[in-house]
């Protein structure tokens, strides 16, 4: 049975330690802020909403030349709105993004938004029509060749971080790690300011090491298990408040056996996302207990039970690590953990029919006790009442 259990365990694990990962290609969105008077604006705050599905990318901010970039957006369509002293002065809205070449979204505080929304336009088709021509001043004409050309440098720049992200992410669906992460380091040199790229890069050394279990690849498997956790930290550096970061970084120091560690960082997960905490705890029971610790994965389960007591699963897989506790005296007579038959008996009432029902009768046997024959099915459509006849 508990072999059973390892193989289920690792499928289980695998369901979430990615999630969030990106697929998507990257684009980037740049511009320049000017103050009514002219001068350029320094510290001003760019906040990107994302229109066509849900999603918000702070962070971006003028340098002292007053010119803004904020890689690695999902293409898609944004508002751009500029904030200065907490308030928002300006926004352009319906921005689509595209591969290559950033979309320039200026902000000149003197001009109205309809001067901004075609400024964007023209940057986006890269050429001006008549109306357009006619709705800008010479300044911002010369604004946007100015900025055309500088776009033209940074494209290479961007087509290089596209290309190497996406390389690493055909060969991570290839399951060519080495390559995967050859494609993610480079993208990381180009521009280590973006916290997908990291992610993945942690992605693919952990993946990596999941294909190194046999004994000659041990230190292989350790030095990137150490990678992934590296590259974790990057990448929530960059984006602190992502629970999946914290999670999949708990996951690898739990390969690692840096048990509190993991604790710390599944703690900072659910703080972050109280919904996802009882699967946090369960995969980290599931790495555990697959390598050999027992008794902290039982204590995983447990925290697991603490943070969903509707989580069926984890009672079948807590009873599995109790059943390993158990003890055998002088007379053959066999002791369990408090608490085994319990969470088998658990297991079966809210999932009496579920993948590991029979597994738990049969625990349940073995220990000498007698399966209850009333468990009902919570989420069993109920049956219709009986028609009756009307006088």
């Amino acid at each position: 049975m508990l072999a059973t259990f390892r193989a289920s365990s690792l499928v289980a694990f695998g369901l979430l330690l990615f999630a969030g990962a990106a697929s998507a290609q990257i684009s980037a969105i740049e511009g320049d802020v000017k103050a009514a008077d002219g001068s350029l604006v320094k510290g001003a705050s760019i906040l990107i909403e994302r229109k066509d599905m849900k999603g918000t990318y702070k962070g971006a901010k003028t340098d002292k030349k007053g010119h803004y970039i904020y890689n690695g957006l999902p293409l898609g369509t944004y508002k751009v709105s500029l904030i200065v002293e907490g308030q928002t002065v300006d926004s352009v809205d319906n921005v689509r993004t595209r591969l290559g070449d950033p979309m320039a979204i200026n902000f000149d505080m003197k001009k109205s938004e309809a001067d901004n929304k075609a400024l964007a336009k023209a940057a986006e088709t890269g050429t001006l029509t008549k109306e357009q021509e006619r709705s800008l001043s010479k300044e911002q004409k010369d604004a946007l060749e100015k900025r055309a050309k500088e776009n033209a440098a940074a494209m290479a720049k961007n087509k290089a971080l596209n290309d190497a992200f996406n390389g690493g992410m055909t060969a991570m669906e290839a399951k060519q790690y080495d390559a995967a992460v050859d494609s993610f380091k480079k993208a990381s040199v180009e521009d280590p300011k973006q916290e997908a790229v990291w992610a993945q890069l942690a992605r693919a050394y952990n993946e990596k090491a999941d294909t190194e279990k046999k004994p000659d690849l041990m230190q292989q498997r350790t030095e990137d298990l150490n990678n992934a956790v590296a590259a974790y930290g990057k990448a929530i550096e960059l984006k602190p408040d992502d629970s999946a970061l914290h999670l999949n970084l708990a996951l690898a120091l739990a390969n690692l056996k840096k048990t509190p560690e993991a604790k710390t960082e599944l703690e900072k997960a659910a703080t972050l996302d109280p919904t996802q905490a009882g699967k946090a705890y369960y995969n980290l029971g599931a790495i555990l207990i697959n390598s050999g610790q027992n008794d902290a994965a039982s204590e995983a389960f447990k925290m697991a039970l603490d943070k969903d007591p509707n989580y069926a699963d984890a009672y079948y897989q807590y009873g599995v690590t109790l059943i390993g506790k158990m003890t055998v005296g002088s007379d053959s007579k066999v002791t369990y953990a408090p608490g085994t038959r319990e969470a088998f008996d658990k297991y079966l009432e809210l999932q009496p029919t579920g993948v590991n029902a029979e597994a738990a009768k049969s625990f349940i046997t073995a220990m000498g006790g007698t399966i209850n024959t009333t468990y009902v099915n919570p989420n069993a459509p109920k049956k219709p009442a009986p028609a009756t006849k009307k006088k």
